[in-house]
């Protein structure tokens, strides 16, 4: 999971969490919004790096594992190529997209691997969810050990994907 309109609006861990930050991403983005008008076409951000740089974070390195290989290519792929907008997600920036979770009253699992550099998205999350809501019951934090991001999106040659509980959970609250 990827809280995109925290990411958006703070950057990675928070790393960018100011007024000033968020200023100049917005004027960047309007500045982008205003070239892509006079072009006629989108900027593209750039897909998952390639080639892989010896120095790249861990995370860049799972992205690339899984989106430039045969594991998760595909030519249509935004990840695997090309990349998403630049703007794409300037209004992101401007919403706190999970600000109501605690109001959920349907079963919820939210399940992230513990080596996953975004795994602080799912822990807060779940964490707001659950804080001062009358429905807690049916949410669950699970976290699979050894698991990378890209780990849950296939398994990632590691049965990371845990289908029994998965299973379980749907079976008690799909009925």
């Amino acid at each position: 999971m990827y809280d995109m309109t925290r990411v958006n609006a703070k950057g990675y861990f928070d790393g960018a969490d100011s007024e000033e930050a968020r200023y100049e991403s917005r004027k960047a983005m309007c500045e982008r919004r205003l070239q892509d008008l006079r072009e006629g076409e989108y900027k593209l951000g750039g897909g998952v790096v390639d080639p892989l740089p010896e120095d790249a974070p861990f995370f860049v390195k799972d992205y690339y594992d899984y989106y430039k290989t045969e594991r998760g290519y595909h030519e249509r792929s935004l990840n695997s190529n090309g990349g998403w907008n630049v703007i794409g997600c300037e209004s992101f920036m401007n919403q706190p997209i999970l600000k109501y979770t605690n109001e959920i009253r349907n079963a919820v699992l939210v399940m992230h691997g513990d080596k996953a550099h975004s795994c602080y998205f799912s822990r807060d999350a779940f964490a707001d969810m659950v804080n001062g809501s009358k429905y807690t019951d049916n949410k669950e934090l699970l976290i699979i050990p050894g698991a990378v991001h890209t780990d849950l999106y296939d398994g990632g040659g590691k049965n990371a994907i845990p289908f029994d509980k998965l299973e379980s959970f749907f079976t008690e609250y799909l009925k």
